[in-house]
């Protein structure tokens, strides 16, 4: 062997060492861990009926019969997996055309559990649901004032006061706002009898005036006085003679429901807004019916479309990301406030033009 074949035959065997060291590294680096998380299309849910795969109805309505529903309005909600992402999986869904690399961070920021994120999620959700009842019963039509947001089952004033009831004196003192009627109770004993003077809401437009009797209750674990066992709006809020009920599983969290839900209970109570059509949505509602902006519009377009939505209500804050994404046969509603929304699904049902982003 001369020494030229010698030297080609060192540097063939250095680039096979190198080659095999490179696809080692390669291997390793696309295996580790990174700090990213995989977003897709989550499930979606008909606000007027029920969850896939649950019996409960999603919006139940007591004290006030509902109307037969048709056609779908459907929340949108985005997937994640707080399982270990490699470079790999990461590379694989950022060149999918329906999931989302982000930063593990943008859902858990530093310093929070996933436990903590969870449990803010949850809290999200269920205000947001509280923000919907009442958003939708301004929409209806009924005035803002103090008084009873739900009755508490098997508490004082069960069978006695109704949601919607507007609170005036307790024990003969004013009980008009939040403060006052938190003072008085706070003098009282568990087991009074308590005279109650209140305006029970029979429409929008109307009201009468009654006197009752609550022989009070224990307080909250932790609260000194007595209870009447009611919910109250810590201010005046727009109160509908009926309570609303919201049950969903806790695999849903955020506050991104929340115009949806209150499209839900105009629905059921008040007016046919789907026409039969199958609408989805997404965007958060105040108590006010501002709706604002979410995250993971795109993926929840493509979500609404899968599942046979033709007409998407998107907050208008969202229009920057809505552009250019939406999917194939999907209408995209651009709307700001719940009014708006309602006048909208109004107009598109015949045939009218309606604001798009």
């Amino acid at each position: 062997m001369t020494s030229a074949t010698r030297g080609v035959s060192r540097r063939v065997r250095t680039l096979i060492v190198c080659g095999a060291l490179f696809v080692v590294l390669l291997i390793l680096t696309m295996t580790l861990p990174v700090p990213y998380v995989v977003l897709s299309p989550g499930p979606t849910c008909n606000t007027l009926t029920t969850c896939p795969g649950e019996t409960q109805q999603i919006i139940q309505v007591l004290g006030r019969p509902t109307r037969k529903t048709s056609g779908n309005l459907n929340l949108t909600t985005v997937s994640y997996s707080t399982s270990r992402l490699t470079v790999f999986d990461a590379l694989r869904a950022w060149v999918a055309g329906d999931e989302a690399v982000v930063p593990r961070s943008a859902l858990f920021p530093p310093g929070q559990t996933t436990q903590q994120v969870n449990t803010q999620n949850a809290n999200d959700f269920s205000a947001s649901q509280d923000d919907a009842v009442v958003a939708a019963a301004c929409e209806l039509g009924y005035k803002k004032a103090f008084g009873v947001l739900s009755v508490i089952d098997n508490g004082p004033s069960q069978g006695i006061l109704r949601a919607g009831d507007v609170l005036k004196t307790v024990d003969g003192k004013p009980a008009d706002t939040y403060v006052r009627l938190k003072a008085i109770l706070a003098k009282e004993k568990p087991g009074t009898a308590v005279r109650v003077v209140i305006v029970r809401n029979t429409s929008p437009t109307a009201g009468t005036r009654r006197t009752v009797t609550i022989k009070l209750g224990e307080p909250p674990k932790g609260a000194s006085g007595a209870s009447m066992g009611i919910t109250v709006p810590p201010t005046p809020q727009c109160l509908a003679p009926f309570q609303v009920n919201l049950g969903l599983n806790n695999e849903i969290g955020g506050p991104s429901a929340g115009m949806m839900f209150a499209l839900g209970i105009i629905d059921k109570v008040s007016e046919n807004l789907t026409k039969g059509r199958f609408i989805a949505g997404t965007g958060t509602i105040s108590p006010n019916g501002e709706v604002g902006p979410i995250g993971g519009i795109q993926l929840k377009m493509i979500a609404a479309r899968r599942a046979g939505a033709t007409l998407f209500l998107a907050p208008a804050g969202n229009c920057n990301d809505v552009a250019g994404a939406i999917p194939a046969g999907l209408q995209v509603v651009k709307v700001s406030t719940l009014d708006g929304a309602v006048a909208a699904l109004r107009a598109s049902a015949k045939g009218q033009p309606v604001p798009s982003c």
